[in-house]
């Protein structure tokens, strides 16, 4: 353990003394370390974190909406009788008082409660997963149905707002700075023919016809941690990007990712498609849990949502290919195209398969 590391953790108002402060190398965060602190005789475990200040400019604002959304929720499962220490992360004030602490060079960290003997999957291993995945993203829906919406801060604006997304890829096709659009002028012409799905979320919203909620906006499996005992879902994590949206970006953004049958960035698109199955199992877990506090516009939706956040995905990944790969990593000169053409081979599944979507949403 460096020096630098461990006048960090002491700038936290954590009793007892540091032991020990182990990187954890797997995420994509920057900089991750599992602390342990002796505390009269009883050894305490704490998660040290680098927040994404490139990502997040404003890290006042995001460590205020994660702070108050996590007390909100640990009141709320306190209420219901349940594990407030489980049931949602639990963070750590520094000595003075403050949501992270700042180094002298700028970096900004923050602290919270090491949630013991749970797991995180990166692959779905069964239907049965996938739907405690549901349930649990349901959970968290549900208890937040009653915050205070105006209280929390748009982290990073119009994330999901797809129609901005298409004028964003319409300047990146007029701009050509890659020089790329000759190479792409299928995958264009496919996301043109759909531009009217691309506002339809944002006309909703302008007419009043879908509320604003307290939504995650990054509802991959990772998100979550599972029991070792029961593989019951504990609680959502990475809160990053918590802020106003739709609950139908969450739930389309989960079955995108949890239920295509192949890799976001395949290059053999005939192993393409949705998984019916796996949608199930994602829509029962989801709706016991969350279905009481949607309104029937919501749930009507619910079936669409998947496609038109997979359109926007695919959308992302093309402007970021005419603009010479800038936002997303990339492992080689044609990721992002790749990226787009697996995403767009899953839209289209997607549009062939609505009417056994919308039955199952309907049986469910």
């Amino acid at each position: 353990m460096n020096e630098e590391i461990r006048n960090i953790i002491n700038s936290f108002a954590i009793q007892g003394k540091t032991v020990n402060a182990k990187a954890i190398t797997d995420g994509h965060i920057n900089s991750t370390y599992k602390v342990e602190v002796e505390n009269n005789g009883e050894t305490e475990k704490y998660l040290l974190q680098k927040i994404n200040t490139f990502v997040f400019k404003n890290p006042d604002e995001l460590m205020q909406n994660i702070v108050c959304v996590t007390e909100f929720l640990r009141e709320k499962i306190r209420k219901n009788g349940g594990d407030e220490s489980r049931g949602t992360l639990n963070f750590i004030k520094t000595k003075d008082g403050k949501n992270y602490f700042k180094t002298e060079n700028g970096e900004c960290w923050r602290c919270y409660v090491f949630v013991d003997n749970a797991y995180a999957l990166n692959s779905i291993d069964s239907p049965e997963i996938f739907s405690e995945a549901g349930r649990t993203f349901g959970v968290f829906q549900n208890l937040l149905s009653d915050y205070p919406i105006d209280t929390l801060f748009e982290t990073i604006p119009d994330f999901h707002n797809t129609k901005k997304r298409y004028e964003n890829l319409e300047n990146a096709i007029k701009n050509n700075r890659a020089n790329r659009v000759d190479k792409v002028k299928n995958e264009i012409d496919f996301i043109r023919q759909r531009k009217d799905d691309t506002r339809l979320f944002t006309d909703l919203i302008d007419n009043n016809e879908l509320p604003i909620r307290v939504t995650h906006n990054d509802t991959k499996l990772n998100n979550i941690l599972f029991d070792e005992k029961t593989n019951k879902g504990i609680c959502v994590i990475d809160l990053d990007t918590v802020m106003p949206g739709l609950s139908l970006y969450d739930f389309g953004d989960c079955i995108r990712y949890g239920a295509s049958t192949a890799k976001e960035d395949e290059h053999d698109l005939s192993l393409v498609s949705l998984d019916l199955k796996l949608f199930e199992a994602y829509a029962r877990g989801y709706l016991e849990t969350a279905g009481e506090t949607l309104t029937e516009k919501e749930k009507e939706l619910l079936a669409v949502s998947s496609k038109i956040l997979t359109l926007e995905l695919a959308i992302r990944f093309l402007e970021d290919y005419l603009n010479g790969d800038e936002y997303f990593k990339t492992d080689y000169p044609d990721h992002n195209l790749f990226r787009t053409r697996a995403q767009l081979k899953l839209v289209e599944d997607i549009e062939n398969k609505l009417p056994q979507i919308e039955e199952i949403i309907e049986n469910l």
